[in-house]
């Protein structure tokens, strides 16, 4: 007897061991699996959740609501999330922001703020808070296509872009929402049958991602009725296929185009307006009723009309061009023309050509890009801006922030000519191949410009160079003028880097040199551009060319 209630001693030891055993052993896989259902929880501020991801870790600054239930967030956060190019406007004491259609200006400490130059009136204000500055996120969800909400008892802050897609579902029955797709996992929320729950993703073991009407994330299986509420909204390009502009450029006259075609193009760029020299941001525009009659042509041609608005290009006019790019009234005054340019002539885009910007104010040309972009992208137009090639003089080459432009811009226009121009001390190519090709690569490459914003310019004109003993000048040849201005008995050498044709002669104790812009010179540039499968084509300019070349763009661009 003795012996059997020791047996049965040991067994309930043996029992006990055998619990305490198994008890550790859930311990360690309970721990083992701690991040599954332990839930990190903001502390003390509000969590903010922006397109289903959480980036409360990611916050510069704390959000905040004030007493109207206005939500704020810093500028460094709407930087960081939704808009890099905000800006504080030191001259003017406001603060300016854009998105894709909207240019949105709201003064310090003022319950209104001008969308599009319209004024808005607004419960709360643009504040500095301990030396940094605040917006009144939730008025501007317009202007960012957001919606925003927030949830007092969860203290979470939810913001989603409208342009993306969503896709809701209901809760089979009631249950609960989990940190991890585990049954061993923390709840983050409840939800009863039917409730209405946003579906991030499916992940695995028919576990789906959701979000709560509280803002909290986690996973569940228990879902049912699946409904799409908004797909992504994709930008429409403003042209299929590559694009082919060429620049018709005047002083006065508008040029009488009727009845002309011009093969294998579909844009063309007139030169419509320029600034008024020390106008404060007025246009002088050439149109009038022959430029009624040019328009009509080419929409009825089926050519799209980017309209050249320039600084005429000339140093004679930086002092004017400073004057607008620094002070955002002045922007604001051409902005304004700009748009009511494109409304009243219906045309199709602008194309912005200034040029001798003052090196210092290459920050600002971009600013006035960065605020001219959204109101012309809201009624449909594109912009277009021409630049020159990478490296070069501070107030030619240097003045452009092509990075920024490129973002910012519809496209770009690599002016890819005067690789050798009027002040150069050497004769040489006005656009050679091998250097059109290093500029192009510098683009993309260094300057991160996305190739289908890129439009390579190439030109319609060469230089004839005269050296006479140490003296080097030259003058504009015009394509077609080609071969009118060269010697009939002289021969014509290609140069395989260059992809040109060179001619060299003696004159009265002058050398005269040439590079050629004709036909395959023109075909070697076009097939750069396909090779970089860049946006498309510019030519510089109408009435240049020899008539065969229109043939021969149309030929190759197809």
């Amino acid at each position: 007897m003795r012996a059997k209630r020791e047996k049965k001693e040991n067994s309930k030891w043996g029992m006990k061991l055998a619990i305490v055993a198994i008890f550790m052993i859930v311990i360690a896989i309970i721990i083992n699996l701690a991040p599954n259902y332990i839930r990190k929880k903001a502390t003390g501020k509000i969590e903010v959740i922006i397109n289903n991801n959480d980036v409360t870790d990611s916050m510069k600054l704390d959000a905040y609501v004030d007493e109207n239930e206005i939500v704020y967030l810093s500028t460094k956060d709407i930087g960081n999330f939704f808009d890099e190019d905000i800006f504080y406007d030191n001259q003017y004491n406001q603060i300016i922001t854009t998105s894709s259609t909207k240019l949105a200006v709201l003064p310090l400490e003022k319950k209104e703020m001008y969308v599009n130059s319209s004024k808005v009136k607004i419960y709360g204000a643009a504040t500095k808070k301990e030396d940094e500055l605040y917006v009144p996120f939730s008025e501007l969800k317009d202007v960012y296509n957001v919606e925003v909400n927030y949830k007092k008892e969860s203290n979470i802050l939810t913001i989603d872009s409208i342009d993306r897609e969503q896709t809701k579902a209901n809760a089979s029955k009631d249950t609960s929402i989990k940190y991890k797709p585990t049954i061993f996992s923390k709840t983050v929320d409840k939800v009863k049958k039917g409730d209405s729950i946003i579906v991030i993703e499916e992940v695995q073991n028919g576990w789906n991602k959701v979000r709560t009407s509280l803002g909290e994330i986690g996973y569940t299986k228990d879902i049912t009725n699946l409904y799409q509420v908004r797909e992504n909204m994709e930008p429409v390009k403003p042209i299929e296929g590559k694009i082919s502009l060429v620049w018709d450029y005047y002083t006065s006259a508008v040029p009488d185009r009727t009845g002309t075609t011009i093969n294998g193009i579909n844009v063309i760029s007139p030169s419509f307006a320029d600034l008024v020299n020390l106008g404060k941001g007025e246009l002088n525009v050439k149109i009038g009723a022959k430029g009624e009659e040019y328009i009509k042509w080419a929409h009825n041609n089926g050519y799209k009309i980017w309209a050249i608005v320039s600084n005429s290009c000339s140093p004679d006019i930086q002092d004017t061009t400073t004057e607008i790019l620094n002070d955002y009234k002045l922007r604001e005054k051409l902005i304004n023309n700009i748009v009511n340019l494109t409304l009243k002539y219906q045309l199709d885009g602008i194309n912005i050509d200034f040029e001798y910007i003052k090196v210092s104010n290459r920050d600002m040309f971009s600013q006035f890009i960065i605020e001219l972009a959204p109101r012309l992208r809201e009624y449909g137009k594109v912009l277009s801006v021409d630049v020159t090639a990478p490296d070069g003089s501070e107030d030619w080459s240097e003045c452009y922030n092509r990075h920024k432009l490129g973002k910012v811009a519809d496209y770009l226009i690599f002016m890819a000519y005067d690789q050798y121009g009027t002040s150069s001390k050497k004769a040489g190519t006005t656009a050679g191949a091998n250097w059109v090709e290093t500029g192009i690569k510098k683009f993309i490459e260094r300057e991160e410009v996305d190739s289908s914003k890129l439009i390579l310019g190439m030109p319609f004109y060469t230089r004839l160079w005269k050296e006479t003993g140490d003296s080097v000048s030259s003058e504009v040849v015009l394509m077609k003028s080609i071969n009118k201005t060269l010697p009939t008995d002289i021969e014509k050498v290609w140069n395989e880097d260059l992809k040109q044709y060179y001619v060299e002669y003696q004159r009265n104790n002058t050398t005269y040199k040439m590079w050629l812009e004709e036909e395959e010179s023109i075909k070697a540039k076009i097939n750069l551009m396909k090779q970089y499968d860049l946006a498309g084509a510019a030519y510089w300019q109408k009435d240049f060319e020899t008539a065969q070349i229109w043939d021969i763009i149309e030929k190759e661009l197809k």
